[in-house]
């Protein structure tokens, strides 16, 4: 069984704004699985318990794999306290808890996926290591931009994403989906190798 875990705020105020590109990823993810109508609020979090695949997904996975996905309602700096419930309750080890977050270090649309790590100054990454007690879980960010530097970094983070913006964004919320989907049929190796491959080859350009 693995936990996908979209991070964001809850509530309409926050909602499409830089800092829920993570509850973006899973949503696009449950519309694709057809089970949208599913969401249960557990743990202080929206939670989908489902099966993937078989004619379900694109993945196609041999025999399918248990899924529960993930929306935190604990607002971002407390985001620990649901995936360290809801792993302990379905009795999920850290290394099939994969977290989908912004991050405002890498440029905007850019995907960068890593198996383990610190918590890069991201508030939500901070409260899921504390809460897990490791690092060792693995993580897909989703560029956000830094955008102004004179700008207050919350209020970029909490602000939405200008008209020039929304194609590269929308692009690259489809193609974490499906670094998800790769996750969950291959392992991480093979989205690292595969999605920052990609990446690296798209600056090259």
């Amino acid at each position: 069984m693995k936990l996908i875990v979209g991070l964001g705020n809850p509530g309409q105020e926050y909602r499409d704004t830089r800092h829920n590109v993570g509850f973006m990823v899973v949503d696009a993810l449950v519309d694709r699985w057809r089970v949208a109508d599913q969401w249960r609020e557990k743990f202080e979090a929206l939670q989908i318990k489902t099966v993937v695949g078989g004619d379900r997904t694109a993945s196609l996975l041999a025999g399918g794999e248990q899924v529960v996905i993930v929306k935190p309602l604990t607002f971002m700096n407390l985001s620990g306290q649901a995936v360290q419930a809801l792993a302990a309750f379905y009795k999920i080890e850290p290394p099939d808890v994969f977290v989908v977050t912004d991050d405002v270090a890498l440029p905007l649309g850019r995907l960068r996926a890593r198996s383990e790590g610190g918590a890069g100054g991201h508030n939500g990454l901070k409260s899921i290591i504390q809460a897990l007690a490791t690092q060792a879980f693995p993580r897909m960010r989703v560029g956000v931009g830094r955008g102004d530097g004179q700008r207050d970094l919350a209020d970029h983070v909490l602000g939405r994403f200008g008209a020039d913006e929304r194609d590269t964004v929308s692009a690259a919320v489809l193609r974490a989906a499906d670094a998800t989907e790769m996750f969950l049929s291959e392992g991480i190796g093979r989205v690292m190798n595969a999605f920052n491959a990609a990446d690296k080859e798209d600056v090259a350009e």
